[in-house]
C-alpha cells in the first residue's frame, strides 16, 4: 500500500518509504490528467465554475505529493532522494506544460476570460480569472507548436540544471571540514562555539576540533577567530562553492539556466527574463528596479564608504593591517562594535535561548493577532528534532499545524525558510486550514550549553515566523491564491516586519531571560541592540544591492555573450564593492536564491519589502507595538488575503497610503 496515494491530512512521514515516491508522482499526474480531460471533454459552454474552479481543485493530491517530496528534499535529503528529484523534476515540468499548453484547456478558459466583463464574479474570483488566464498567456498557449515544443524542451532542461546546481552546493558545503588540533588556532573564539566545534569533530570520531561551512560553525569563526590565515582559508572555501572547476562546478550550470531563461523569455515575446518576470511584480519593469537600486544605492554609499574607512583605520590601528580583505570584514566589524557600543553577542546569546525565543515569538503573535500555541507529539514528522504545534485563536478554533526544524543536519540545505505541506481554501461549507514549516539552521546545544542563539538568528527566527503567519493566517477560497501565493516583491513584508518586534524593549520583556539565572535582559543591552541596530547599515545596505543587481545583471539583459562567469560577476559588482578582488571566489556559482529558488529577476525585492515594512511598522510605532487596531488591520488586510487583490490595493487599505522610501532611510540612518 502507497500511503501517499491514500487520503491524507497530515504528512504521513513515518510510512512513507523511497520507493514510494515516484509510482505516487506517476498515479498523481495520471489522475490530475484525468481530471484535466474531463473539464475539457465538458459538454457545457464554459463558465467559470465547470473550468476556472475546477481547474483550481484539480491535481490536488499531486500538490500534497509535490509538498511532502520537495520539502524532503531541501530539510532531509540523500543521495536517493536527490536522484528521485532528477527523474521527477522533468515529468513534473512535462505535466506543467501539458496543462498550460493544452489546447482545448485554453480555449475553455479563453471564453471565461473573454466574458468576464458580464460576469457576476467576486473580486477574488476575478483574481483567479486572471490568474489563470495570464498562466496560459504567460506560458506559450499562444504560441504555434514548433515553439510549443522548444518551450517544453527549455522547462525540461531548466529544471534539471536548477535541482543539479543545488545539489553542488550542498555537496561542496558538507565535503569541506577544517580539522583543528591545535588549541591556539581557535584563539578568540568563544567557549560555546569551541564546544560545539568539538562536538562535532567527536561526531564524526575526530579528536580536537572540526569547523565545516554551515552558517552555525562559519559565522562564529569568521568573527571572532583571531587566526587570520585560517579566517582565509574558510573565506575563500565558503566563496568558492560551485567554482572549483571540478566535477561539482557550477559556472556552465549559470550560463546555461541564464541562456536558457533569456530564450524562453523571447519565445514568448519578452524582451529577457527579467521583463518576464516583472510584469508580474509590484515593480513592474527592469527599469523600474534599476531606478530603485539607484535611488537607495546613491543614498546608501556614501555611508558605506565612510563606515568602512572607519573599519580600515580600526583594523590598522588595532593590528597594523594595511588592507583589509574579506575574511577580515567580519572580525574586525565585531571588535568595532563591541569597542563602540560595548555590545558583544557572547553577552546577549545567554539571554537568547532557542525555547525561550520560539516563546516570545508565540507571545508576540498572540498580543498582535490573539493566537495560541500548544505543542504536540502526536504528529508524524521526517526528522527527530522537528517539533509540532497546533495554533488556536482565542476562541479555540483550529488555525493551523505548525512543524518548527532548527538545526543544521548534512540532509539539510544551509539557510533558512518558510514552506507548507498543506494550503488553505475553502470549499462548500469547510474551511481547509494550513499546514506550515519554518526551517532554520542553528546554533546547537551543546553537552553543557542549551541552544543559545545569536541576535541575528534571532531576527531570522522572527522574520520566517513572519512568513509562516502569512501562511496560518491565510482566509482565502482558493488555494492558489492563499498565504504566501504573492507577488515575490510583496511576500517579504510580514516576515521583515516582524524583525523590528525583536529591537523593541516591551517584546523583549516577554522572553529574553537569562538561560541559567532567569533575569530579565538588561535595558541597558536593549538600549545598545537599538543603537547598534543601524552600525554599518550602509555596508550592509550596500552588500544587499550588489546582490539585486548582480540578479538583474544575469536576467534583465541578453546573456548569450557573456562567456566567463566571474567576469560577468566582477563586472556587475562595480560600484558597490568595497574588498579587494578575490580571483578564487564567485557569489554566482553558488546563488541559490536566483539560480536555484524562485528569486531570479526578484533580488531586489528584500529591499522593496523593507521600504513596505518601514513604512508598515511606523505605523505601529505611531499607535503601540501591541496596538489591537493596527495589528487587526494589518492581519485582515494582509497576512489574511494572499495574493487575492494587488498588493498596492492591500497595502493601502492597511496604511491608507503608498509607502514612502524615507521611512527605510530614515530607519537605516542614510538620510
Amino acid at each position: 500500500m502507497n500511503p501517499l496515494l491514500s487520503p491524507f491530512d497530515t504528512a504521513p512521514f513515518s510510512t512513507i518509504e523511497n520507493k514510494h515516491f515516484k509510482p505516487a508522482f506517476l498515479q498523481a499526474m495520471k489522475d490530475a490528467r484525468a481530471e484535466i480531460d474531463t473539464i475539457t471533454g465538458n459538454s457545457e459552454s464554459p463558465s467559470f465554475e465547470n473550468t476556472i474552479e475546477a481547474l483550481e481543485f484539480s491535481g490536488q493530491q499531486l500538490d500534497r505529493i509535490s509538498s511532502v517530496f520537495f520539502n524532503l528534499n531541501s530539510a532531509e535529503t540523500n543521495e536517493e532522494i536527490q536522484k528521485i528529484a532528477q527523474e521527477i523534476s522533468p515529468l513534473l515540468s512535462e505535466f506543467g506544460n501539458d496543462i498550460t499548453l493544452n489546447k482545448d484547456l485554453f480555449l475553455r478558459v479563453k471564453a471565461v476570460y473573454d466574458q468576464k466583463e458580464t460576469l457576476t464574479l467576486s473580486t477574488e474570483q476575478q483574481t483567479l480569472l486572471d490568474k489563470r488566464y495570464k498562466a496560459f498567456s504567460r506560458n506559450g498557449a499562444n504560441l504555434p507548436e514548433d515553439k510549443k515544443t522548444r518551450l517544453r524542451e527549455i522547462d525540461a532542461a531548466l529544471a534539471k540544471l536548477k535541482l543539479q546546481f543545488g545539489e553542488n552546493i550542498l555537496a561542496e558545503t558538507n565535503t569541506y571540514q577544517k580539522h583543528l588540533t591545535n588549541e591556539a588556532d581557535l584563539d578568540g573564539l568563544p567557549d560555546g562555539a569551541k564546544e560545539a566545534a568539538a562536538q562535532l569533530a567527536k561526531s564524526k570520531d575526530l579528536d580536537g576540533w572540526l569547523i565545516t561551512l554551515d552558517y552555525p560553525s562559519y559565522i562564529p569563526f569568521m568573527k571572532y577567530a583571531s587566526n587570520r590565515e585560517l579566517r582565509k582559508e574558510l573565506t575563500l572555501a565558503f566563496g568558492s562553492k560551485g567554482f572549483k572547476g571540478n566535477d561539482l562546478d557550477n559556472q556552465e550550470n549559470v550560463l546555461q539556466i541564464a541562456n536558457l531563461r533569456h530564450e524562453r523569455a523571447n519565445l514568448l515575446g519578452y524582451k529577457t527574463h527579467a521583463h518576464f518576470v516583472l510584469e508580474e511584480r509590484m515593480a513592474e519593469t527592469p527599469e523600474k528596479v534599476q531606478a530603485f537600486l539607484s535611488e537607495i544605492l546613491e543614498k546608501a554609499k556614501p555611508a558605506a564608504e565612510r563606515e568602512f574607512k572607519q573599519l580600515e583605520d580600526f583594523a590598522k590601528e588595532l593590528d597594523g593591517i594595511d588592507q583589509l580583505q574579506k575574511w577580515d570584514g567580519s572580525y574586525y566589524s565585531e571588535k568595532l562594535k563591541q569597542k563602540l557600543f560595548n555590545l558583544d553577542d557572547e553577552i546577549l546569546k545567554p539571554y537568547f535561548k532557542l525555547e525561550n525565543v520560539i516563546s516570545g515569538v508565540f507571545k508576540v503573535s498572540e498580543k498582535l493577532f490573539g493566537l495560541q500555541f500548544e505543542e504536540v507529539f502526536d504528529i508524524d514528522t521526517y526528522h527527530e528534532e522537528v517539533k509540532t504545534y497546533k495554533v488556536y485563536d482565542l476562541e479555540k478554533n483550529f488555525i493551523s499545524l505548525f512543524y518548527a526544524d532548527f538545526h543544521p543536519r548534512a540532509g539539510k540545505r544551509g539557510g533558512a525558510w518558510m514552506t507548507s505541506f498543506k494550503s488553505q481554501y475553502k470549499r462548500g461549507e469547510e474551511n481547509v486550514r494550513p499546514h506550515i514549516s519554518n526551517v532554520c539552521n542553528f546554533t546547537k546545544p551543546t553537552e553543557s550549553k542549551p541552544s543559545l542563539l545569536t541576535f541575528n538568528e534571532v531576527t531570522t527566527l522572527f522574520h520566517e515566523f513572519g512568513h509562516g503567519l502569512h501562511g496560518m493566517l491565510a482566509n482565502t477560497t482558493y488555494p492558489s491564491l492563499s498565504g504566501t501565493s504573492v507577488y515575490w516583491d510583496f511576500v517579504e513584508l510580514p516576515s521583515q516586519v516582524l524583525e523590528n518586534w525583536c529591537y523593541e524593549k516591551e517584546a523583549l520583556e516577554l522572553f529574553a531571560t537569562h538561560y541559567e539565572t532567569g533575569e530579565l535582559i538588561p535595558m541597558d543591552l536593549v538600549q545598545k541592540i537599538k543603537e547598534s541596530a543601524t552600525f554599518q547599515e550602509g555596508m550592509a545596505t550596500l552588500r544587499q544591492l550588489s546582490f539585486g543587481l548582480l540578479d538583474m545583471s544575469w536576467h534583465g539583459s541578453d546573456p548569450t555573450k557573456i562567456t566567463n562567469v566571474k567576469a560577468h560577476e566582477t563586472k556587475a559588482f562595480t560600484g558597490t564593492n568595497l574588498y579587494p578582488e578575490t580571483k578564487e571566489t564567485c557569489m554566482s556559482t553558488a546563488f541559490a536564491h536566483i539560480f536555484q529558488g524562485g528569486y531570479s529577476s526578484g533580488y531586489y525585492s528584500y529591499k522593496w519589502a523593507e521600504v513596505l515594512d518601514a513604512d508598515a511598522f511606523a505605523y505601529f510605532k505611531e499607535k503601540g507595538i501591541f496596538n489591537k487596531e493596527v495589528a487587526t488591520k494589518f492581519k485582515d488586510n494582509v497576512l489574511s488575503q494572499g495574493g487575492t487583490e494587488n498588493p498596492m490595493v492591500l497595502y493601502k487599505r492597511f496604511r491608507g497610503a503608498e509607502p514612502k522610501v524615507e521611512a527605510l532611510l530614515e530607519r537605516a540612518g542614510l538620510l
